[in-house]
């Protein structure tokens, strides 16, 4: 029986999985290096469940047993001591996510599974830091975490089916979609979108067309809710560099090559949302309604 999490990372995804598990019953302990970074995490939370119960579908006693389901720590080893589930949830740096895989298999029980939710690094590989591969597997949630259903569960080459079907099992009491995949690069979500949004990328390059007229086009011909560029603003501009470059080094293949302006923007700082500039410009609203400088007409 899977009772106590342990999520690492106190970001974007990090405090929207903690959230998810300790809103559906489970107790939490939220790590993070930084003791700012915990406590901008369970402000969030804080905000994201006051927006749950303005619509009517929370009270506010659930809103204190979820808070009260969860625990902050700024050292692992502090944490993972009874832990039944860690879930890694760190930025998308295969290096550190090695790194911390092997701390995860130090300090943890044995029989804790360790789950990251990488969005495109090898499971195998993050395996393989570890001495127990048949626990390790992948748990990619989507952002907003609270609110999207899907979650892909990938399979390294060790991980046993047991480890698949409890962690498969588990994702639906979340009140999730499990979807199951297999190791590859960019899985399925990102080895799909990521390409749309580099092609989207090229376009602007090419001059085919400006940042509005690209993601209209994709709107209300295509009928996706967000246009592919204010998408990868939202996502991160590095973080769709990060998982093109794990795309592009394990096919081989140039049609996963990132964009040289994407390149370019990333490193001058221009990520998107989290910079307040990417294709647009978010100093004075997040909702992608003015078009950056750079691409004005």
């Amino acid at each position: 029986m899977i009772k106590n999490i342990v999520v690492i990372g106190a970001g974007t995804m990090g405090n929207g999985i903690a959230h998810t598990f300790a809103q559906s019953g489970f107790k939490v302990s939220l790590v993070d290096v930084s003791q700012d970074a915990l406590d901008r995490g369970l402000k969030t939370i804080t905000t994201n469940l006051n927006r749950i119960i303005a619509k009517g579908n929370l009270t506010e006693e659930q809103k204190a047993e979820t808070l009260g389901n969860i625990t902050t720590f700024t050292e692992l080893k502090n944490a993972a001591t009874e832990a039944d589930l860690i879930v890694e949830a760190a930025t998308e740096n295969q290096e550190l996510k090695l790194k911390i895989f092997a701390q995860m298999d130090e300090l943890a029980p044995a029989n804790c599974i360790l789950a990251t939710n990488t969005s495109s690094i090898s499971i195998t590989k993050i395996a393989a830091a570890t001495k127990r591969a048949d626990k390790v597997i992948g748990m990619h949630f989507m952002n907003p975490v609270p609110i999207m259903k899907l979650v892909e569960i990938i399979k390294g080459y060790s991980t046993s089916k047991e480890t698949f079907d409890i962690i498969y099992d588990m994702s639906k009491t979340l009140g999730k979609v499990p979807v199951e995949v297999n190791d590859y690069p960019g899985f399925v979500a990102n080895r799909i979108l990521m390409p749309m949004i580099n092609e989207s990328i090229e376009t602007l390059y090419n001059g085919v067309a400006g940042v509005e007229e690209i993601d209209t086009v994709m709107k209300l011909g295509m009928a996706h809710p967000m246009g592919p560029l204010q998408l990868a603003d939202f996502i991160g501009l590095d973080v769709c560099l990060a998982i093109l470059n794990v795309m592009y080094d394990g096919f081989k293949n140039p049609k996963y090559a990132p964009n040289p302006l994407l390149v370019n923007m990333v490193m001058a700082g221009k990520l998107g949302v989290k910079s307040g500039e990417g294709f647009y410009d978010y100093s004075e609203s997040k909702k992608a309604e003015k078009v950056a400088k750079m691409f004005a007409k």
